[in-house]
Order: structure tokens, then sequence, then C-alpha cells
């Protein structure tokens, strides 16, 4: 696992400054602190952090071809690199190192940039081609590594794994996107391909980015999306007979590591399973990693450590306390824009602890979004029987009218908020989940939002994402609709997102094998009556799970890796939220109604509504402008003119 840097004069062979080469890379030592690499040339530019996981002697990055016309710096690791080695061995390539990074080089050279079809595991890659003059990037197929890019107005890209990296170039504009500050409000992130910076871009997901010197910029090209088109199956036996062989291997291939490995372990279904198929393919006992909380409702601890005695693990769990307000601000400066996970505190509480034992972990992301594990699916899929029953002439005036009529209960549980229900059902299939997902509503939203911002919207309203990822997912099923807008937005731009920079912070690589796209691909053909049956979800994976984890775990209900935000917020952050909503670094930069979120933190506080969520997300906003926005980008934006006047 690694950081990468990168600076292409797309129009001709201009030096690149080394200094801005070199701070850039630096500014993420954090992804790589065991070595820093560089390679420079006409016009171009790489820069390397390497965290030393396979080949610890002979992996160094940048890595060339063997007449180092190719040069290479990579992100996250290639788990299959040994049977494609030999692939391309018996095409006459030789190698030099035994590093998955060399695997690249001479894919690249015998497929070109189809040669991403050919590499399973995680992947950012930058790759540059003296002959082709040609710069190429690469995102993994989920989106788990990140890649970031931005283009100068001297034409000049700019691209990193972190967006901190690309700040500290004078000449990058940091002109806030207003659609970009939409979606995070409704999403509580931002989606890819957007940033929180118009002129700066992600690399989305699955996608190659190949240009060549002297011609027009390209447009990213997609090379795989997941296909819901169901398989058959006799029953649903063979099913979880065959997701546990696939499961097992997938988990197998992510051992692969020169340096020590561990997992987390929550207590929950999926990191409970990732830990099972651990323990039963190697001899010595797994290790394992996992955090409790004084606070019992947060605490799935006790599980944790049952598990972790079945299997006889290297178990180490710490009990933290949750109030770790230190991180408040902290988590501004990892992620670079605004980001309202609030997970992301305990994620990277437990990367923290693992990184003192080991340098690799797996983990169970993904099992929600890939066997339909949230209880969201199982309400949209409800909600879009009763649609399709009822024309929509009645059907939008009835609820809708019902919807606007019903009480607003927050403290009750989601069978009793009727509300919500009876609105979502007055909306179309698209309005209704997305009803589902949002942090703040489309009232909410407007009610926060400022007369200049909705004007500078021009009418854009964030479930225009939902409603074109929906659209592409090349299926009728309401399920796999919304698996696949999940696979598209909420995975890789919260999810993966969270672990990754929680993680990377700690310099602690993370794998999910649950995420292994041959398993994703073969998971999205199975019938939705197999993920949710009986108002359960995950059912197939946890009737396959069976043999391997107790039924305390599989079937109690989901808890989530939360934390007490609604307490907090009448407690112990009381002063430092209500510090947010009248600060002038917030009020400055003309997006918000001042007076409105006012009300809001009044009406939490008072205990007349539960708005923790809408509430966490404004300060984590707030935090973005004061720690990110105004402070720290413009003092690295300031020494770097400074060393690049000298």
């Amino acid at each position: 696992m690694c950081g990468i840097t990168g600076i292409f004069d797309s129009r001709g062979g201009r030096e690149i400054d080394r200094r801005l080469l070199v701070a850039m890379t630096d500014r993420i030592a954090h992804r790589g602190p065991d070595g820093s690499g560089y390679h420079l040339d006409d016009g171009i530019g790489l820069g390397h952090r390497r965290l030393a996981i396979i080949d610890l002697h002979s992996g160094d990055q940048p890595l060339y071809s063997e007449d180092r016309k190719i040069a290479v710096v990579f992100n996250g690791e290639i788990y299959t690199y040994r049977a494609l080695r030999a692939e391309l061995e018996g095409l006459g390539y030789r190698f030099r190192t035994d590093s998955d990074t060399e695997t690249i080089v001479y894919a690249w050279r015998e497929w070109g940039a189809s040669c991403v079809e050919r590499l399973r595991g995680m992947f950012a890659i930058a790759l540059w081609d003296a002959d082709r003059e040609t710069l190429f990037l690469a995102r993994d197929r989920l989106g788990k590594k990140p890649i970031y890019y931005t283009l100068t107005e001297d034409g000049r890209l700019l691209f990193a794994s972190e967006l901190k990296s690309l700040l500290l170039d004078p000449a990058v504009r940091r002109e806030i996107d207003r659609e970009a500050v939409e979606n995070y409000l409704a999403y509580g992130y931002i989606p890819d391909p957007q940033t929180i910076y118009r002129g700066i871009r992600k690399l989305p997901p699955a996608t190659t980015l190949c240009w060549r010197r002297g011609e027009p910029m390209p447009k990213p090209v997609r090379y795989w999306k997941p296909s819901f088109v169901e398989q058959p199956y006799r029953d649903s036996g063979e099913a979880e007979a065959e997701l546990v062989s696939r499961f097992r291997e997938a988990v197998d291939i992510r051992r692969v590591s020169d340096v020590p490995i561990g997992a987390f372990l929550s207590g929950g279904v999926d990191s409970s399973a990732v830990v099972a198929m651990m323990a039963g393919l190697q001899e010595e006992p797994v290790n394992t990693f996992s955090i409790g909380f004084s606070q019992r409702e947060f605490d799935e601890s006790e599980y944790a450590a049952a598990h972790a005695a079945r299997y006889h693990t290297n178990h180490v769990a710490e009990v933290v306390e949750a109030e770790r307000f230190d991180l408040v601000d902290r988590l501004a400066g990892i992620y670079d824009e605004p980001f309202a996970d609030a997970s992301a505190l305990p994620t990277f509480v437990v990367s923290e602890l693992a990184r003192r034992h080991v340098k690799v972990v797996l983990s169970g992301d993904g099992g929600d979004e890939v066997f339909a594990g949230y209880d969201r699916y199982l309400w949209h899929r409800r909600e879009e029987a009763l649609r399709r029953c009822l024309p929509d002439a009645v059907r939008r005036p009835l609820f809708g009218l019902a919807g606007r009529m019903y009480p607003k209960i927050d403290w009750a549980p989601r069978w009793m908020r009727a509300k919500t229900t009876l609105q979502e059902l007055g909306m179309d299939a698209v309005g209704g989940y997305f009803q589902a997902v949002s942090v703040l509503n489309d009232e909410m939203r407007a009610g926060v939002q400022s007369v200049a911002f909705r004007r500078d919207l021009g009418g854009y309203g964030a479930a225009e994402l939902l409603r074109g990822h929906m659209g592409e997912a090349g299926t009728d099923d309401p399920l796999a609709q919304v698996q696949y807008a999940d696979l598209m937005t909420w995975l890789p731009g919260d999810i993966l997102v969270k672990v990754d920079r929680a993680s990377m912070a700690n310099s602690l690589e993370t794998r999910a094998p649950l995420l292994d796209h041959e398993l994703i691909d073969w998971a999205c053909g199975l019938p939705g009556d197999l993920k949710l049956a009986g108002g359960e979800g995950k059912h197939v994976l946890k009737h396959a799970m069976e043999p391997y984890v107790s039924d305390d775990i599989l079937y109690r209900p989901k808890m989530g890796f939360s934390m007490p935000l609604a307490r907090w917020f009448r407690g112990p952050l009381r002063e430092r939220l209500r510090a947010a909503v009248t600060s002038e670094a917030l009020s400055d930069s003309g997006l918000f109604d001042m007076a409105r979120l006012r009300r809001l933190v009044d009406q939490h506080q008072s205990g007349q509504r539960d708005h923790h969520a809408a509430l966490w997300s404004i300060l984590m906003f707030e935090s973005f402008i004061r720690s990110v926005h105004e402070s720290s980008p413009l003092e690295g934006r300031a020494g770097m003119q400074e060393k690049l006047s000298a």
C-alpha cells in the first residue's frame, strides 16, 4: 500500500519542478513511511511513498521496464500477480523482481490500456510510456484506491492519492463546487467524480485515463460494471456452497504478504465471516483487532471476543471512551473535504490499534452492499411493490397528502415513523430511495441553504445522481437497481473513502475479500429472493456462514459502527456545535442560512427534535472550511510559492 503523485506536461516537454513533486509526495508520507522514489524526465514526474508489503528488498518504486522506457508508480495490491507473471513470462518477458508492480509494466506493454481487465486486486496506477509519450492512469473496479487529478491553465495535469497534495501547487484553483455541496448535504459525502472543488476531480472506479502528449485531454474510459442478470440455481443450498467456496478463495488470495497480517473483528456478520475463513486457511492463529465502547448500546465487543475465542485468535481489544473529541477536527485534515460518516472516528481508532501489531488487515467491508444487508433494501423492495400496484394518479396525491399530515416522530423505530414511509410512497422509485438515504431531505436542504446558493444551483438536485445510476443498472428489479446505485455511489464515495483514509492515516493497509470483483460478478447474478428472504437481509450469506459463525452473531439486530452523536450534541459537544453554526468561516462561505442552522441546534439541544445526522454534516463542513479550505492549504500554498520563487 502506498501513495502516488505526478505532474504531466500535456503540451510539451517542459521541465518538471522537482521541489513541487517532492512536496506533493511528502504531503502523503503517512501512506508510505517506508521510503520514497521519483521519476523525472522531460514533461513528466512521478512520485511514490512506499508502505512495504510484498518484495521488501527489490520492490521500490518507481519501477521500470528492462529498457527503462516504461515507469510505473502504484498504490494497492495485485493478488494474483504470480499467475499473471507466469503468463507474461510465457510470452517472453523477463522479470527482475518478485514485486506485483512489475507485472503491471509488462501487462501494459503486452495489452495496453486493456491490461487492467487482467488485474485482480485493488489499485491506483500511474504509468509513463516514453515511446508512446503516453500517461496512463487507472483505478480498480470498486474504487478502493483513490486518484485525484486537476488540469492547470498552463496544461499541466497534477494527480495524487489524496487531494491535499494537489493543493500545494499555487496554480490549482480552490473554487467550491456548489453542486458538490448539494450532493454532500444530501448524502453525507461527495460522490465520484466530484470533489469539493470545481476544478479537481476523482478518477471514477473502474476507469482509465490514457493521455498521449499533444492530444486533447481524453475522457475517462470505463472498463467494468457489475451485472445483475440473474443466474438460475436449483436451490439455495447450491448457492450457499458456491458462496463459501468463492468467499474462501477471495480471502485466501488476500493473505499474500511478506509482513504480518490480521483482521478487523467488530462482532458483526461480515468481519466474523472473514475471520472464520482466515482461520480455516492457516495453521497459525489469526491476529484480530476490535474496540469496545463504554456505552453499551454502541458496544459489540462481547460478540467479537466470543468469536475470537472460538477460533483461538490472537485477539487485541481495547475499550475506548467514545468521547475522542480530539479527532473531530483531525477528520477534516484526514479526508481533505467534507465527510459526514461519523463511523470514521471508530474506524480511525481501530486502525490505530491494529497498526501497533501488523501492517495489513482484512476487513468485512462490502457485505451489506453485495448481499443486501441494509434495512433500506427491504423497505424499498416493499414500497416498490406497492407503487407498482397503484396507478400514479392515485398513489401520488394519496400518499403525498398523508405524508404531509402525519406527525414527524424522530425518536421512534422505523416501523413507527410512518411519515417517512408515506412520503416515500408518494414519490417514484428514485425519489423514495433518495429520501431513504438522504442525510438532509429536500425540505431540510432547501431550508439551510442560502438564497444565493439555491440560485447558483440552477435547479440542480442531488437526486439526479441516483436517477442516473438506477437508470443504467440494466434491470427492472427494484432491489438490483438500488444495489447497483449503492455500488456506484455509497460504496466508493463513503465506505471505501472512510476506510482508506482512516487506515492510511495510520500507515495500515486494508483488504476487503467481500469486494473481490469476481465474487461480486457472481453475487450480482443471484436471485433477489436469495439475498432478501422472510424480511431478512444477507439471507444467503448468513445461511452459508452458519457452520462458521454463531447464530448470536448472524441473527441479532444490526448495530453498525456508530457513535452517540445525539447525546454528544446535548452534552460535551454542545458548545463546539454552537460555535460551528455561529462561525465566521461558515457564514463567509455564503452557502448557508445561518439563522436556520441556529434553529436546528436549538431544536436539537432542547430535545424537541433529533437533528444529530444533519448537525454532524454541518459540523464537518465547518471544520473543513476552517481547518482545510482557509487554513492548511493556504499555509501550504504560501510556503510552496516561497520555495518556487526562491
